[in-house]
């Protein structure tokens, strides 16, 4: 098995390319086996090992829907819908699809999508979704940067519970499972963290330290088996405000490489960042350049798998569209070619209007230290017309967070031994058979906050 996601750089063979952009997936994987059947370079082979996985996940799993069931879905969403819109949005990079045999196919959450990044398609819904939630929790983002802002700084208590069951189709009894469930790790802003209960008991619970924490379960599978693990923390957060004039001369020279394949400098990223930087040296003003360039050019958008995804840096500066987790990896990217030290944070957001995952970027100005960059966060704010929260989100966090990993393309402790369902970070956890790892669709995952209890 391979582990080392640096080999995706390595370029496929242009017939692979051919059968792969007309959707031949079947074609693609038998010229796939034929070549490792034959002497290759290690880098290429590994390359195309890697490849076997991609198309498995990226066919039928990740875009379902042909043009008749997407436009019937349209339809039954939509009031006024007129079957030329499915084919414009299309045209104009609004959804997200591919060829499967020669037809175009669709990306398993192109309605989601559109509802939540196109206001028009939202406001023309039949039947409206209950945005109470959504407002409520925007309030909680405004009313964190007021009390940040007045008191400097917010510690808070949580409590959480996170849970991961096979589905019942895919429920294999007796058979030996090992599984892995995200934790707390130490970090900035976290102290305290305390393992409450595990259910069943765990096999190994990984130091605080590690890159991707995690408590790990080693059984015999039961029906109906959940397994759960229990933990509080104390999450404090101290308010910052950047200022430039204050930067100092003298700026570190720690993570600023590359981390292959999705923290590649490559010269279309090098182009770009010349044309933000536009000459500027203040290392605060550079990072706020980059931060504006991401948050008011790269849309929001939903993703495939990151899995499926060659370079996600590149991805986002060239389709300016992504999530969370691929803002915040461009965003640590374009710093570091700016020699600006960035890294990866990520987790859950957790409040009691909604808990999820999500992903955000730290970066390193002298002499203030550490800071945060929540991209999605910024721009969402920024698009509602929130000028103040996107300000923000520069510099700072707030205290709705569970930080369970500090570095993306990391092994576990103890390690997996098959594909994990998400290569890049962990927020959901990782199921896997003696023979096989599960991906998420065969899986239930749950989030559940117990409380949140302000400190002092």
């Amino acid at each position: 098995m391979y582990y080392d996601l640096k080999f995706m750089s390595v370029p496929l063979p242009e017939d692979i390319v051919k059968l792969k952009a007309y959707g031949d997936f079947e074609g693609a994987e038998k010229l796939i086996e034929h070549l490792l059947s034959t002497e290759l370079p290690v880098a290429l082979r590994k390359r195309l090992e890697i490849e076997q996985d991609i198309i498995r996940i990226v066919g039928i799993n990740e875009y379902p829907f042909d043009f008749n069931e997407a436009n019937k879905m349209m339809k039954e969403t939509f009031k006024e819908y007129q079957d030329h819109e499915l084919t414009k949005l299309k045209e104009t990079g609004k959804v997200d699809w591919l060829y499967i045999d020669g037809k175009i196919h669709f990306q398993r959450r192109f309605l989601l999508n559109l509802i939540k990044t196109q206001a028009d398609y939202e406001a023309r819904l039949i039947v409206k979704e209950d945005s109470e939630v959504d407002c409520l929790r925007k309030q909680e983002l405004t009313q964190n940067v007021q009390q940040m802002k007045e008191q400097g700084s917010r510690k808070v208590r949580i409590h959480l519970k996170t849970s991961i069951q096979v589905k019942k189709e895919y429920e294999r009894p007796g058979e030996t499972v090992k599984v892995y469930l995200p934790l707390p790790k130490e970090c900035k802003q976290v102290s305290d963290i305390e393992i409450l209960n595990t259910t069943p008991k765990a096999t190994f619970i990984a130091p605080e330290n590690t890159a991707q924490r995690t408590v790990y379960f080693e059984t015999v599978l039961e029906e109906n088996q959940i397994f759960s693990v229990e933990y509080s923390y104390i999450n404090q957060v101290d308010y910052v405000e950047l200022d430039p004039e204050k930067a100092s001369d003298l700026q570190p020279e720690f993570e600023l490489s590359e981390e292959l394949p999705h923290i590649r400098f490559t010269p279309y990223l090098e182009q770009l960042l010349d044309e933000i930087l536009s000459g500027e040296t203040n290392p605060i003003k550079k990072a706020r350049k980059i931060y504006d360039f991401i948050t008011t050019k790269v849309n929001y958008s939903f993703m495939r798998e990151y899995f499926t995804i060659e370079n996600i840096s590149e991805y986002a500066a060239v389709n300016l569209k992504g999530d969370c987790g691929v803002q915040a990896i461009l965003f640590i990217t374009l710093c570091r070619m700016a020699n600006i030290p960035a890294k990866w944070q990520s987790g859950l957001y957790v409040s009691q209007y909604y808990t999820g995952c999500h992903d955000w970027a730290q970066f390193y100005v002298a002499p203030y230290g550490w800071v945060f960059a929540d991209l999605s966060f910024g721009g969402g704010a920024r698009r509602n017309g929130d000028l103040d929260r996107w300000n923000y989100y520069f510099g700072n966090l707030d205290i709705f967070r569970m930080p369970a990993n500090s570095e993306i393309q990391q092994d576990f402790n103890p390690p997996k031994r098959f594909l994990r369902a998400d290569p890049i970070d962990n927020q959901r956890g990782e199921f896997e058979y003696e023979n096989q790892g599960l991906p998420y669709a065969y899986l239930e995952v749950q989030q559940e906050l117990i409380s949140m209890e302000e400190l002092a």
